[in-house]
């Protein structure tokens, strides 16, 4: 049997890049009938919208797509999040600075930047679509994808038989 694996996705509030990325890696992981194996979760390292749904205008993005979030509430990283997941993958590199500092030496190896998955896509950040238009949160959507396939595979590849 496979041992589990665990993911958490962070980016700064919780409402837009990171629960995206946590709906996308959910649902490819369900198609592929993984999620027994796969743990998946997402976070903030700030603390500006703890209990709240994602952004309106990501959900809508998502569901046109066909991957629902309506169910995700963002919540606050915390220090157990380092021991407790195997990636933790952060939107840009002030999310990965605050990460690096909170974590001890012997866990930083768990931070990366989530866009290390998909270096085709040309970005090595997901940029916040916050303040922006509808098309930023396509953009979002289409790399968040692109790097959750490449992710889905890097850790069905990684793990023995």
């Amino acid at each position: 049997m496979k041992q589990k694996v665990s993911v958490l996705f962070v980016c700064m509030g919780n409402i837009c890049r990171s629960p995206t990325a946590h709906a996308v890696f959910r649902k490819l992981v369900r198609d592929e009938g993984l999620e027994d194996w796969i743990i998946i979760d997402s976070a903030g390292t700030h603390a500006y919208h703890v209990g709240n749904p994602p952004d309106d205008r990501s959900m809508q993005t998502a569901a046109n797509r066909g991957v629902q979030m309506d169910d995700l509430r963002a919540r606050k990283v915390d220090f157990s999040d380092l021991i407790e997941f195997d990636y933790v993958l952060t939107m840009d590199a002030d999310n990965y600075e605050n990460l690096m500092k909170m974590a001890p030496t012997d866990l930083q190896s768990k931070v990366r930047l989530f866009m290390e998955f998909a270096p085709d896509v040309g970005l090595d950040y997901v940029p916040d679509p916050y303040y922006g238009g509808a098309d930023g949160f396509e953009n979002v959507f289409d790399m968040v994808e692109a790097a959750s396939r490449c992710l889905l595979a890097h850790i069905k590849q990684s793990q023995p038989n």
